[in-house]
């Protein structure tokens, strides 16, 4: 199967461990620089960058899922708080003008995680 992951910086493995375990990610792999982290079928990898100045971070990703209220409901209940502004926060889910119903987690090293609903396209709709 041929996949990409997207790869995080992170100030603190330990701490970004314990933020996404809040979130249902189990921890797969971790030494000194680097940490693997699953959610279902939903792979992280994150790499240590001590320095990294979260309100100057533009590492992001895309998370496409089955149940993206599921997961917004899993953020919610974590305590992220819904808000535009701090880390961590979350964008609730909305109808995207692209079409598609989606949200936005940003952590507390400032990565953008996009959750968007997955959907089959109808190519009779392009």
């Amino acid at each position: 199967m041929d996949r990409a992951v997207p790869n995080l910086p992170s100030r603190n493995l330990e701490s970004t461990e314990a933020f996404y375990a809040r979130l249902g990610f189990i921890t797969v792999f971790r030494d000194d620089g680097w940490m693997i982290l699953h959610r279902g079928s939903v792979q992280l990898e994150f790499f240590l960058w001590a320095d990294l100045d979260p309100t100057r971070s533009a590492a992001r990703c895309t998370i496409r899922v089955g149940d993206v209220d599921e997961l917004a409901a899993t953020i919610v209940a974590a305590g992220i708080t819904i808000t535009d502004r701090g880390f961590p926060r979350f964008h609730e889910v909305s109808r995207q003008p692209w079409g598609l119903r989606a949200g936005h987690l940003v952590d507390p090293d400032g990565n953008l995680l996009t959750l968007i609903e997955e959907r089959k396209i109808d190519l009779n709709e392009l």
